[in-house]
């Protein structure tokens, strides 16, 4: 029989598959001697047999038996007795941190009998009803699925009979009347009493708990963090420790550093006289952590001891919360805490300037996607701005949109191609589509450990909480500010994350400092270089320092190659010469096409083919000393004419008028003549260049000659020409030979020797799947990931992702889309056996990628697996796949 329920002193941090994060890391600092309250975790295992089974496994329920009374005898009470009552809470902990996405409930055991009991000890009759009435509402909403609206309606209703807006101001009186009522509303929604017996109270908690995994919340805020879905949550049962007791009571969040900048110091939110879910939820506002010094000096001095010790056993920014009860301090939980894109690159520099951290370490602390959230504009400082409040600067950046009062509605406009800003009272976890939806988040009530500011961090979204100032009015959607300006919705705002200012109207936004530094604007070296800049720039350097992977960009223009280059690009890696016929050039692309005669079609290429040479020029002296990789001509011809429909109406409308229009039918019969069902599986690519006779060449010649030109100017021009869409060696052989005799003319005429690699695209699985044959003509190989992707999975992007993608997503179909992250066990397949073959055939062949994926983090690590030489993306995600391919090196290694 597997082992299902570990005591605390069972395990370590190490166990975070089997006790999640929160047991784990509850062991963890019960190890290391540090106050925690006695308990035990139910593992994830467990979970995973109750959610495939809808039942609990066998044997179970005697181990939770068996640990309950383990926990009794070390408590000297037993769970809900009417005397003197052991209660327990009940919490979610998965692997990966999941803030509030999952359920809780604190105060089990609590009973009509055992509720006179805590009073009786606890000698605070009105905290004995304040427990048993939170227990109700979390046990109502929690277990029983009620609304919590009904709950928080009722407690409105009792603050607003006794004109007050605190909880605090509620009697024991007011608060034994809310648990009847609170029963009232359980046993109208549910058909049966609340129940008293406090096994079942916890046994219908920790089932709740396992269900909890798959509501619609968590599953949403998993596919937006890539949390695989099969993991399943661990239980935690901890004996209760209140922080309710009375003003020398109370609970909080401790970062060891600050999460949002890294700065060190003491930060976090305090709340005295009240529990957990206070804090988090937002719905009273804390004090600074820095207070507790005057409320309660020795429990402030134990706070900061426990600190230090936990971040130096973690080696990191640790997340704390902890209960102080009549001045005695206990931990419920620690994790290695979210943090900013800013604050992650601070924190691993700081970290290794202590000694706690090496640079590999550094460098495998950081991700892309934070490098690419700091590279987000931010507000200019010098345009005018008009601040109507100030709130708590929770998660940094720069957010300009429509003020919404709800999730529906942001996900609403968002869609319409608005962008908004959600604006609440407090955000909870329903909230969570809305604020991925939003540019940034807005709240009145809450603390930097609030869920607003907790979920936004994790997600680089842009917060300001705690702006208590504001009015915030969603049922008549509007905010009032402290100035009396009033916000209706559908106004624009701007709110700063970095100091948590909020602006009337759009603010303009500029470069960030980390862009200008890779544009080369800021020397890292200089005195005012800022913080987060040298960061930044060591840890990039010890990536480059490290990696295997070669980075060079997608870029089409001389300007695009320039900025590549400063992003850190070594070349360029797919130059999409399709680009360059675009504007006044489509003229001569109709001419080409038009041509009825040889001399006609030569006359047309021969007007190209000066402006192809001149594009490649620049792009050569940009690229100096590196390679240039250029994509002969990939798309439909079709592409380059008019709409067939407003085409056809031109002819109409002057055929009906008596004007001439010979050269619009002519157009006409041209994209008649080229029309495909599916172009991007019709006449593009190699099949292009062997069906227009002289194009292909052309491109070669502008290529051969440019090259040429930078040689006679004593560059060192580096050219590669690829051909796109083969599917057969057959089709590379002829365009191979035509190619190679082209450059042999050029480099007599012009008196020059030339070396110009000539490989192909592979983007359909026949090419891949005949890599060995194909690598024997070709000296190179660049995967386009994006058409690969496409034929393999059968379907065009343009067409499906507005159509189907979104329910595959919610439905788990996709984890994500397939154009954004790399299919790694469909097309990835594909990958890997044209790696191995075409290197089989030709060891020394030359293998890179060219799509977008090039760029995202997660099929960084596949190429480098796989044993590509380069990735190959956009200038602006050069940085990121830079850092990425560092990262993927130290892992490969065992880091």
């Amino acid at each position: 029989m597997p082992k299902y329920v570990y005591d605390f002193a069972e395990g370590n941090k190490e166990l975070k598959d089997l006790l999640g994060g929160k047991g784990a890391n509850l062991a963890e600092m019960s190890n290391l001697g540090l106050p925690v309250p006695p308990g035990f975790t139910i593992t994830t295992e467990a979970c995973r047999h109750y959610l495939a089974h809808g039942e609990l496994p066998d044997g179970l329920a005697d181990e939770i038996t068996a640990h309950l009374a383990a926990l009794e005898r070390r408590m000297g009470k037993r769970l809900g007795e009417p005397d003197d009552p052991l209660l327990v809470s009940v919490r979610s902990g998965a692997k990966h941190s999941m803030p509030g996405m999952m359920e809780t409930v604190l105060n089990v055991g609590l009973n009509d009998q055992s509720v006179a009991g805590l009073a009786a000890q606890s000698g605070d009759e009105r905290f004995a009803w304040d427990s048993y009435r939170r227990l109700v509402q979390m046990f109502g909403k929690t277990v029983l699925d009620i609304d919590g609206g009904a709950f928080e309606d009722a407690i409105e209703a009792v603050k607003s009979a006794k004109g007050s807006t605190d909880d605090l101001d509620l009697t024991a009186a007011d608060l034994s009347g809310l648990v009847d009522a609170f029963k009232k509303i359980v046993a109208d929604h549910t058909g049966k009493p609340f129940p008293q017996d406090p096994r079942e109270q916890l046994f219908l908690a920790v089932q709740a708990v396992f269900t909890s995994w798959n509501a619609p919340r968590a599953i949403l805020y998993r596919r937006q963090e890539r949390i695989p879905g099969d993991l399943g949550t661990a239980v935690s049962v901890c004996s209760m420790v209140f922080g309710n007791l009375g003003m020398d009571s109370g609970t909080g969040v401790a970062f060891t550093r600050d999460p949002a900048t890294g700065q060190q110091g003491v930060y976090g939110d305090y709340l005295q006289n009240a529990q957990g879910e206070d804090v988090v939820a937002g719905i009273r506002n804390t004090v600074p952590l820095a207070e507790l010094e005057r409320i309660d000096p020795a429990s402030y001095r134990e706070l900061l001891g426990v600190m230090e010790t936990l971040e130096n056993h973690y080696r990191d920014l640790c997340d704390i919360e902890f209960t102080i009860e009549r001045g005695k301090l206990w931990m419920l939980q620690t994790r290695v805490g979210k943090r900013t894109a800013a604050a992650a690159f601070r924190i691993a520099d700081q970290l290794v300037d202590q000694g706690l951290i090496d640079l590999d370490e550094a460098v495998r602390r950081v991700t892309g996607d934070q490098l690419a959230q700091l590279m987000f504009p931010r507000f200019d400082e010098k345009a005018r701005r008009h601040r109507i409040a100030h709130g708590m600067n929770a998660s940094p950046g720069a957010a300009v949109g429509k003020a919404v009062f709800d999730s529906y509605t942001a996900i609403k406009w968002s869609r319409s191609g608005e962008d908004v800003i959600l604006v609440r009272r407090e955000t909870n976890p329903d909230d969570l589509d809305g604020m991925i939806a939003a540019r940034g988040i807005l709240t009145s009530r809450g603390g930097k450990t609030s869920h607003a500011a907790v979920v936004a961090r994790g997600m680089g979204k842009t917060c300001v909480c705690g702006a208590e100032d504001l009015r915030v009015d969603t049922k008549n959607r509007r905010f009032t500010a402290p100035d009396g300006s009033v916000v209706e919705e559908g106004d624009v705002i701007s709110i700063d994350g970095t100091n948590g200012n909020v602006y009337l109207g759009e603010v303009p936004v500029v470069p960030s400092p980390v862009v200008r530094y890779f544009d080369g604007e800021i020397d890292p070296e200089a005195a005012d270089a800022g913080e987060l800049v040298r960061a930044v720039h060591r840890i990039m350097a010890h990536a480059d320092g490290v990696r295997r992977l070669g980075v060079r960009a997608n870029a089409d223009s001389p300007d695009d190659s320039s900025r590549a280059r400063r992003m850190g690009a070594k070349g360029v890696g797919l130059c999409r010469t399709e680009h360059m016929f675009l504007g006044d050039r489509r003229s001569l692309v109709e001419r080409l096409i038009l041509a009825d005669t040889d001399k006609e079609r030569d006359q047309a290429l021969a007007a190209l083919l000066p402006l192809q040479r001149e594009d490649f020029v620049g792009i050569f002296a940009a690229m100096d000393g590196l390679p240039v990789t250029v994509r002969l001509l990939d798309p439909p011809l079709h592409e380059f004419l008019p709409d067939i429909t407003e085409l056809s109406v031109r002819v109409a409308v002057a055929e009906s008028r008596g004007e001439k229009y010979e050269n619009d039918l002519r157009l006409l019969q041209a994209v008649h003549r080229l029309h495909e069902q599916n172009p991007m599986l019709g006449l593009r690519g190699v099949r292009l260049g062997l069906v227009v006779p002289g194009l292909f060449t052309m491109q070669v010649q502008a290529i051969a000659e440019a090259c040429a030109q930078r040689l006679r100017e004593g560059g060192d021009p580096r050219p590669e020409v690829m051909i796109p869409l083969v599917g057969t060696v057959q089709e590379l052989e002829i365009v191979r030979d035509d190619a190679l005799e082209v450059l042999r003319k050029v480099g007599e005429d012009y008196g020059v020797e030339l070396e110009c690699p000539i490989g192909t695209m592979i983007e359909l699985p026949r090419a891949a799947l005949t890599a060995g044959e194909i690598a024997e003509r070709a000296e190179f190989f660049s995967f386009g990931t994006n058409d690969l992707t496409q034929t393999t999975w059968g379907f065009s992007r343009d067409d499906v992702e507005a159509s189907f993608f979104s329910a595959y997503l919610e439905r788990g179909v996709f984890g994500v889309s397939p154009f954004e992250s790399l299919d790694v066990d469909g097309v990835g397949r594909l990958i890997r056996v044209a790696v191995e073959e075409s290197r089989a055939a030709r060891p020394g062949i030359k293998l890179g990628i060219c799509g977008e994926h090039g760029g995202d983090p997660d099929s960084v690590h596949f190429f480098h697996d796989c044993g590509l030489d380069y990735v190959s993306c956009s200038p602006f995600r050069v940085p990121v796949a830079r850092l990425e391919a560092g990262r993927a090196a130290l892992n490969g290694a065992g880091g």
